[in-house]
């Protein structure tokens, strides 16, 4: 069984973030800044970036829904 760390190094980051993208924009949500974390391409992580209130409360709404 693999762990959550080796499961992390093996995750592809560019196809993480076009998932997680076409996600966000099926619910009418933009986060302008969401993409691979270039500082530190052996952690991959992903840049969520800079939202306004107003987008956070549609994400968390539509987070809230999808949890019901």
């Amino acid at each position: 069984m693999a762990t959550a760390q080796q499961e992390q190094n093996t995750t592809d980051v560019t196809a993480a973030v076009e998932t997680l993208r076409e996600a966000l924009t099926a619910a009418g949500i933009v986060l302008p800044s969401l993409g691979a974390d270039a500082a530190s391409p052996s952690l991959n992580l992903i840049t969520l970036g800079r939202v306004r209130a107003d987008v956070v409360l549609r994400l968390a709404d539509v987070i809230q829904r999808g949890c019901a």
